[in-house]
């Protein structure tokens, strides 16, 4: 299987790039993984809510230019579904009967992802309704990933 992650923003903190590292060579035995960063527009203090529109179509186009066009595409929405680990793996392993063995995961910038991208998505996927750092977010995902492939080969990891 192979899976992309598009996120905007580039990881600036040393301990979570060492983070998504370790997870990154964790994965390599079990699929192919790719992370596309799309640079972020600048958003400047008290912006309007058309000023904020403005900068999420400006990031949502950058994300649909970098989806391959076969690929099954989820989102990371708080509005999206939320899932047990076992049941994201579960997910993941149905994409693979599917037939649907590219996955793009999106995570948008820091005002969210715009409405075309949202469209674009096959599948929305919400983690919690808590607000998280994007950063620390691409770490936490690519976890999550690492244990659904540790849960699906039936290896100790999830408990």
């Amino acid at each position: 299987m192979k899976l992309d992650i598009i996120c905007v923003g580039k990881l600036k903190e040393k301990y979570l790039a060492e983070g998504v590292e370790e997870y990154l060579k964790r994965l390599s035995k079990y699929c192919k993984i790719q992370i596309i960063e799309i640079a972020d527009e600048k958003t400047k203090d008290g912006a309007s809510t058309n000023e904020e529109d403005i900068i999420k179509q400006k990031e949502g186009k950058k994300i649909l230019k970098a989806i391959k066009e076969n690929s099954y595409v989820v989102t990371l929405d708080l509005r999206g579904e939320m899932l047990t680990s076992e049941q994201f793996a579960t997910f993941i392993h149905k994409r693979g009967l599917n037939r649907e063995s590219y996955i793009t995961f999106i995570i948008g910038g820091s005002l969210g992802i715009s409405n075309e991208v949202l469209s674009k998505a096959h599948y929305s996927l919400c983690f919690s309704k808590m607000t998280f750092p994007h950063q620390l977010f691409r770490m936490m995902l690519i976890e999550q990933i690492y244990r659904a492939y540790r849960i699906n080969f039936g290896e100790p990891y999830h408990k």
